[in-house]
C-alpha cells in the first residue's frame, strides 16, 4: 500500500519534460488527437504566462504542515467540521465544492482549488488555481481564459474567462495522473477521479493528510452537499470509486492519513 514515490513530480514547470509514452496514455483519456510536438508547445505557451515553475507551500523543520483536502460528498452535511477544515495550513476544495451557505460543515478558508476547465470557477487573490488537465484544449483554455478569451467547445460548457491570480496558476503533470493510475490503482477505471488525485497529490506535498467529504451520505448516495440527488441511482462513472474510496480507508487504517466520515 504504501506507493509515494516523492520522485514524481505532481506538477509540470517549465524545466521538466513530459515523456512520450506518457503523453501517449494521457491523449487516451479524453481522445485527444493531437500530437506530442503540439503538446510541446503549448506547454511552452504556458509558462511564458504563468510562474515556471509552481508556488509549493514550503516544508519548515519547526512544525508540520498539515493540509485538508475537502471533497464534495453529501456526508458533509450537519458534520460541523468547518472550524476543523479551517485550522488545517492549507485547505484543498474540489470543482465547485462551495463555501458561501455552508460554512458550519466545510469552513470558509481554501488554499487551493482544483478544477478542470468544464467546472471552473473564480478565485480570490489568494487561492491557487490547480488545473487538471485532460487534454491539450484544457491548456490552452488556461492560457485563453487569462488573455483573450476562450470560444472552444467540449462536453459541458465553458467559462470563456476566470478571475484568479495568474501567480498561484498551478497544472497537474499528467505523468502524475498516469503513476496514481497505474501504481495506486492497478490501472482500474479509466482514469482516477478528480477526488482521489487530489489526496495522492496532498501526500506527496504535506506532512499531515485529513480527508473531508468522500464517500457515499447516510442513504448510501454518492451526492454532493450543495445539491439535491435528483438520480437516486447515482454511481460513480468511469472512476473506480468504490475501489478508490476502500484505498483512502486502507490509508487511514494504516494512519497515512486521517479519514472523517462526515454525518
Amino acid at each position: 500500500m504504501q506507493h509515494l514515490h516523492k520522485s514524481v513530480q505532481p506538477f509540470l514547470s517549465a524545466n521538466y519534460s513530459l515523456p512520450e509514452d506518457a503523453f501517449n496514455w494521457w491523449k487516451r483519456l479524453q481522445l485527444e488527437r493531437r500530437d506530442y510536438s503540439t503538446y510541446r508547445t503549448t506547454v511552452e505557451r504556458l509558462f511564458q504566462m504563468f510562474p515556471p515553475s509552481p508556488d509549493l507551500i514550503e516544508s519548515r523543520s519547526d512544525r508540520c504542515r498539515t493540509c485538508a483536502v475537502v471533497g464534495n460528498s453529501g456526508n458533509l452535511k450537519r458534520s460541523h467540521y468547518g472550524p476543523l477544515i479551517d485550522f488545517h495550513d492549507v485547505v484543498i476544495r474540489i470543482n465547485k465544492g462551495r463555501t458561501k451557505g455552508y460554512e458550519a460543515d466545510v469552513g470558509t478558508k481554501t488554499t487551493h482549488r482544483i478544477m478542470y476547465p468544464e467546472s471552473a470557477m473564480d478565485l480570490d487573490n489568494s487561492t491557487h488555481l490547480v488545473l487538471f488537465a485532460f487534454k491539450i484544449q484544457d491548456l490552452e483554455w488556461l492560457i485563453k481564459a487569462f488573455s483573450t478569451g476562450f470560444s472552444g467547445r467540449s462536453y459541458a460548457p465553458i467559462k470563456s474567462t476566470i478571475k484568479a491570480n495568474k501567480d498561484l496558476v498551478m497544472v497537474t503533470n499528467p505523468g502524475f495522473m498516469r503513476y496514481v493510475h497505474d501504481i495506486w490503482l492497478k490501472k482500474k477505471g479509466g482514469y482516477p477521479s478528480t477526488g482521489f488525485m487530489a489526496v495522492i497529490l496532498a501526500l506527496q506535498i504535506c506532512d499531515e493528510v485529513n480527508v473531508f467529504g468522500y464517500g457515499a451520505d447516510e442513504d448510501g448516495n454518492w451526492s454532493h452537499y450543495f445539491e439535491e440527488l435528483k438520480n437516486k441511482k447515482f454511481k460513480t462513472g468511469l472512476h473506480p470509486g468504490s475501489h478508490e474510496y476502500d484505498i483512502i480507508l486502507q490509508l487511514a487504517k494504516k494512519k497515512t492519513l486521517s479519514f472523517y466520515g462526515g454525518y
